[in-house]
Parts: structure tokens; C-alpha cells; sequence
């Protein structure tokens, strides 16, 4: 029994050893290279969306039109940038939807698109002459302080009809009044300031375009009249308004003016598919 007690520190040596042994086994191995890790893509933000405001049709510019029409009869003041100037428009005009209308001198310089017969019914002349606005009230008063030095006019008949075609109301033989047509209470007033190219400006001279017949087939009237084309960007009067209203009595409808510059002017049939002609001032 004595003779087994030496063995144990024999013993205990070679378990501390253990150990130390893995520890150095351990410590003589390689360290890993370390592994660059996968960069991450981040997709970049797509640019906001910007969309630019359409160009104003017929039906939105007689909506602007009613609203400052609205606000001028409440005494009210629109205050701050207009958000219509800048904006571009296309409008379709009718004319002539209830036949030829005279193009004498009592109609020259009245604003008004109209057809009328030539000479022996061979031809149909189409004219459009602007009137000259400058020193009317509502241009004038409003034009104080700025540089315009031509302003010439364009009336937009039949406000209540927001498409640009011909009313289907026919005349009653039996109406008790005179049917004369309603006052001009829309228009266009394209202006033109002093240093401005003279090119554009028609200076009492007439849109006018010649319709003549094809081979011996004479022309007959159209059906549904004709359309001009006014397009162009609305601009500011001196107050930074687009639109100025005004009126004599507050029974009446306000007359409402946009001021503009005019890109294009053009004629084509009742249903827009046939260019006849056009002018471009700008």
C-alpha cells in the first residue's frame, strides 16, 4: 500500500500537463484570414416626380375665367403669385355655326372669327381680326405702370359652353324677345410690350384664309361652321394677376380679360381634322 503513494504527484504532473498542452497546440495554429464582407447596395432614391401642369383646354381656362369673375363681383382680392401665369393653354373657338355672317367694316376689329361668301358664292373667306384693346377701361386701368404697348383682343364667345363646338339649341320662332345675342364677357388680350418684336402684332390686319372649290365641284356651307385655334402661355398684368375682371352694374356679368402671349393662331374645319391655316406671331 505504501509503495503506490509516488505515483499520484506522477499523476497530477501529467494531468496539469494536459492543459498546457492544448493551450500550445492551440496558440501554433494559423489565424483565419478574415473575410471581407459583401458590400451592401443600397438602390438609390428615385428622383421625385415632377409633372408639369397641362396646358389649359377651353373648359379650365372658362373655369378660371368664372372664378375671377366670382371673386371680383364678391369684392374679394386674390393676393399673392398667381399660379395661372406661366401656364400654357389650346383653345377651340367655333364660328359660323349658324351660316355666314357679314366681314364689312362694321365687323373689322371686333375680335370675332366669321366666314362669309366671295364673289358669286365661289369662294368662302375666313377672317379673325383682333381689336385693338389698349385704351379700353378694363385694359388701361389695369396696364398702369407696365411697358405694354399694343394690346390686341380676342373675345371667346359662348362662355357657357365649355366644349369647343357649336350649341345644338336652334332659334324658337316663337320666343317673345329678340334672341340678340348675350355681350362679350371672355376674352383674350394678347400684349405686346415696347421692346417686343413688331413681327407678331397684327396692327388691325385680319387672320384671314380663302377657301376655294376643288376641280368644277362648287362649295357648298359647311356643316357646324369652322374652329380657330388660339394657343399660347397666359402672362401677368402689373398686379402679377393673370385674369382681370370688371363690370358696370352688379346685375351684370363681369367681363373678364386673360392677358397672354399668343404662340398661335390657325383655322381648320368643324371636327379640327383639316389645317387650313395658321400664323405663328411668336
Amino acid at each position: 500500500m505504501l509503495g503506490t503513494f509516488p505515483k499520484f504527484p506522477r499523476l497530477f504532473l501529467v494531468l496539469a500537463a494536459i492543459p498546457v498542452s492544448l493551450l500550445l497546440a492551440q496558440c501554433g495554429r494559423d489565424e483565419p484570414e478574415p473575410v471581407d464582407a459583401e458590400p451592401v447596395v443600397v438602390d438609390p432614391a428615385p428622383p421625385p416626380s415632377i409633372t408639369a401642369p397641362t396646358a389649359l383646354t377651353r373648359a379650365g381656362l372658362l373655369a378660371a375665367m368664372s372664378r375671377a369673375a366670382s371673386t371680383y363681383a364678391a369684392g374679394e382680392r386674390s393676393e399673392g403669385s398667381d399660379p395661372l401665369v406661366g401656364r400654357s393653354f389650346a383653345l377651340r373657338v367655333p364660328f359660323g355655326c349658324n351660316g355666314p355672317q357679314p366681314t364689312g367694316a362694321e365687323a373689322a376689329g371686333d375680335g370675332l372669327a366669321r366666314w362669309s361668301w366671295g364673289p358669286e358664292s365661289r369662294t368662302i373667306q375666313l377672317s379673325l381680326t383682333p381689336g385693338d384693346w389698349l385704351n379700353t377701361a378694363l385694359i388701361s386701368g389695369a396696364a398702369n405702370g407696365s411697358d405694354w404697348e399694343a394690346v390686341e383682343g380676342f373675345w371667346i364667345p359662348r362662355p357657357w359652353l365649355a366644349a369647343g363646338d357649336c350649341s345644338t339649341i336652334r332659334a324658337d320662332p316663337l320666343q317673345s324677345g329678340d334672341g340678340a345675342p348675350s355681350p362679350q364677357t371672355v376674352g383674350l388680350a394678347a400684349v405686346f410690350k415696347s421692346d417686343d418684336s413688331r413681327v407678331g402684332r397684327r396692327n388691325g390686319q385680319a387672320y384671314g384664309f380663302t377657301i376655294r372649290p376643288t376641280g368644277d365641284t362648287p362649295l357648298v356651307a359647311p356643316v357646324g361652321g369652322y374652329r380657330v385655334i388660339l394657343e399660347g402661355r397666359l402672362t401677368g398684368f402689373p398686379d402679377g394677376q393673370a385674369i382681370r375682371c370688371r363690370a358696370s352694374s352688379p346685375d351684370q356679368r363681369p367681363v373678364c380679360i386673360a392677358a397672354i402671349r399668343l404662340d398661335r393662331v390657325a383655322f381648320t374645319t368643324a371636327d379640327s381634322s383639316v389645317l387650313l391655316s395658321e400664323w405663328r406671331p411668336g
